[in-house]
């Protein structure tokens, strides 16, 4: 099973998705994407960043599944951006993931010289409905105050990191308010907390893995939620969430544990 978000333009999302990175050996994001969309999954997060769409394609394809069933998202990498880059690298990207369209494109970071010209390539693709929706990543208020001056299409989505380590409430309220949809990455927070006595704790109460807690936290928070693993028994374990929800007191416990570790760079330091 998997439940559902709708974007501001109608367009609806799954809530719980595979988050794809750079692999480390030969099909191995081939295989992991062919897994997870078994298991159920239906939403797959990659970027050209990764180098491995030609795999997610792959994988798709192995898969059986039309591709109407798929809401794959990818991301222009840094070097692309800027307007023509752009729609070169959109290009390159459908071509290496074998389909004609996405369902979201994102500015992977915001690259303080492209950043505008960057979001005007990215209007240009949704207005010729080459991609079902647009929207930025580690994009904080700073940088969406600033994409509001010149967009005529507000971003759908904003991606960046979020658990219950790097809790940010306030951006995560102001996408809301602005009708945009968050969506967070690295929600395992790479495994470095996961024996942390709090998530330990719940987990134990709830009959789950840390883990499992770690996503159940972000897709309460209404934020779209994106966990990676290329094992299948991660996989499945990540994905069998849909049978426990976490009490008022076990996200008010997690909402404390922020002590600003991150696992990816600081959209700030984009200023």
């Amino acid at each position: 099973m998997n439940q559902w978000v709708t974007l501001s333009n109608g367009l609806e999302m799954p809530l719980l998705g595979l988050g794809i990175y750079t692999p480390h050996a030969k099909n191995e994001a081939r295989e992991a994407v062919a897994t997870a969309l078994d298991l159920g999954y239906r939403l797959l997060d990659n970027a050209s960043a990764y180098q491995n769409e030609e795999e997610v394609g792959q994988g798709l394809q192995d898969s059986g599944l039309a591709r109407a069933e798929v809401f794959i998202t990818s991301k222009v990498n840094n070097p692309e951006q800027g307007y023509d880059a752009t729609l070169r690298a959109f290009d390159n990207s459908l071509q290496r993931l074998q389909t004609d369209y996405l369902d979201l494109y994102l500015i992977h970071w915001p690259v303080r010289e492209h950043r505008r010209q960057t979001w005007q390539a990215l209007e240009k693709l949704y207005a010729d409905k080459r991609v079902k929706a647009i929207g930025v990543s580690n994009y904080y208020q700073p940088h969406l105050e600033e994409l509001f001056t010149y967009a005529e299409v507000v971003p759908m989505v904003n991606q960046f990191e979020f658990h219950p380590f790097l809790y940010l409430p306030d951006l995560v309220n102001y996408c809301f308010e602005k009708g945009i949809q968050p969506e967070g990455y690295s929600p395992l927070v790479r495994g470095e907390k996961a024996q942390h006595p709090t998530l330990q704790e719940i987990a134990e109460r709830h009959g789950k893995s840390t883990y499992q807690v770690l996503i159940r936290w972000s897709m309460q928070h209404g934020v779209v939620t994106i966990p990676k693993s290329t094992n299948p028994e991660r996989l499945r374990a990540n994905f069998d969430v849909w049978d426990f929800e976490l009490s008022d007191d076990d996200i008010a416990a997690l909402n404390q544990l922020h002590d600003g570790t991150r696992i990816a760079e600081d959209p700030m330091d984009y200023l």
